[in-house]
């Protein structure tokens, strides 16, 4: 990786954090510039305008959390197995969270959702990321017998993710992370009585 790449890198990590905890209204450049210690016009020879710098650094929050998931994920063979490591990977939020200051798609989605930005398009993709990852455990599991046919896989992901966001977002506000254990052992339950 060059230097110029690394600089880039560098930028797009830490603006992640700026505007993962201050949003991207509330992140002025003059913050993104403290956070990386470059000026003005080192930001801006890598990115053409702050609207491109937030949709990288979205892009670059959400491939934490991707990654985090996915490592949980993909160690599990069975249906109910991989959801359950799906669920539970987010209890690292609590100690270890892949980017400070809550969820980047709940944060991103509830700034960006009465505007038609590229936040908001991002926002819905990494939705749709999560919930397509869901649905095809489901399928899967229902193809191998592992699920009932009777379940709905779009049902159970909306479950899904609204209780971990909800919980991520209620454990952020009150800094008290019982809401997302709370959320995470309800969530077992669910997966192991209904969908098992």
């Amino acid at each position: 990786m060059s230097k110029a790449q690394q600089t880039k890198a560098r930028i797009v990590q830490q603006a992640a954090e700026v505007f993962n905890q201050k949003g991207y209204a509330g992140s002025s450049v003059a913050d993104i510039m403290q956070a990386t210690g470059l000026k003005k016009g080192g930001i801006y020879n890598h990115f053409k305008s702050k609207d491109e710098l937030a949709v990288a650094a979205f892009d670059y929050a959400v491939s934490l959390m991707s990654q985090k998931v996915w490592s949980a994920v993909k160690t599990k063979r069975n249906a109910i197995e991989r959801l359950q490591a799906l669920v539970s990977s987010y209890l690292a939020y609590i100690e270890t969270p892949p980017i400070v200051g809550g969820c980047p798609i709940l944060n991103t989605a509830i700034e960006a959702d009465d505007t038609d930005s590229p936040l908001r398009d991002r926002a819905i993709a990494a939705i749709n990321n999560w919930r397509n990852l869901i649905v095809r455990i489901i399928n899967k599991g229902i193809k191998k017998g592992e699920i009932p046919a009777t379940i709905e896989p779009d049902t159970v992901a909306t479950i899904i993710i609204c209780n971990i966001e909800g919980a991520i977002m209620m454990s952020q506000l009150e800094k008290n992370p019982v809401h997302l254990e709370r959320a995470i052992a309800h969530l077992q339950k669910y997966i192991q009585n209904s969908l098992a």
